[in-house]
């Protein structure tokens, strides 16, 4: 459960904010002295924070200032005061976002959402193929398919220009562009071998495609395909 602080010296105000916020699956803390907020940050780490700007013993800028020298949670300023100058004050300090009073609870959630949206790390998923030209590898959810050099490069071919056909000549001039006398026929050997040790890791051999006259394509989208 994402942690809201909200920092406001109005106990009306933060009261509703808090309802609105726990209403939308959120866990909420309040503060009300600017003294005490910089410590309980560090101390608790919240995901987002509505900073009030006037608030007694320490304003919301400075809070804000000294938040951002060990963290980039997001931060959004609360404020009565309208004054453009006051708005680019708070953005300098690295406000991410900025809203004046009176303002709609609801909305004020809807900002906070987005906001953790673009904040949010970037989900690493793990890849279905992964070709290594370096290591001469290549694996298939994770699992290392069993190729020799020469069947690397076929694959490697067809796996670096997607969907793309190749003809059997084509791909033999890339993989033995010295060899004039070897019937391109060849190509139909090393594809049957590429894909009976596809099938073995249970991927489709779909993986790499036939087009009847043409030649053969890589499609990803065939992996999961057993039929």
């Amino acid at each position: 459960m994402q942690h809201i602080l909200i920092v406001e010296d109005d106990f009306d105000i933060a009261e509703q904010v808090m309802l609105f916020f726990k209403a939308s699956g959120f866990k909420t803390s309040h503060i009300a002295d600017g003294a005490d907020v910089v410590s309980w940050v560090e101390k608790n780490s919240p995901n987002a924070i509505l900073m009030d700007i006037m608030l007694p013993n320490q304003d919301g800028v400075e809070c804000m200032k000294k938040i951002r020298a060990f963290s980039m949670v997001p931060i959004i300023m609360m404020t009565a005061k309208v004054a453009e100058s006051d708005r680019l004050k708070g953005l300098e300090f690295g406000a991410d976002d900025y809203v004046c009073k009176p303002f709609s609870a609801a909305e004020l959630v809807m900002r906070v959402k987005a906001i953790l949206r673009r904040c949010a790390p970037a989900v690493e998923t793990e890849k279905l193929v992964n070709v290594d030209e370096q290591q001469l590898t290549v694996t298939l959810k994770g699992r290392i398919l069993a190729l020799t050099k020469v069947e690397f490069d076929v694959f490697a071919l067809l796996y670096n220009a997607p969907s793309r056909v190749f003809s059997r000549q084509q791909i033999l001039d890339y993989i033995q562009p010295d060899n004039f006398d070897i019937s391109d026929r060849v190509i139909d050997s090393h594809i049957k071998n590429i894909r009976k040790k596809i099938k073995l890791l249970d991927c489709s051999p779909k993986l790499v495609g036939s087009v009847y006259g043409a030649g053969y394509r890589y499609d990803e989208q065939q992996i999961n395909d057993t039929n």
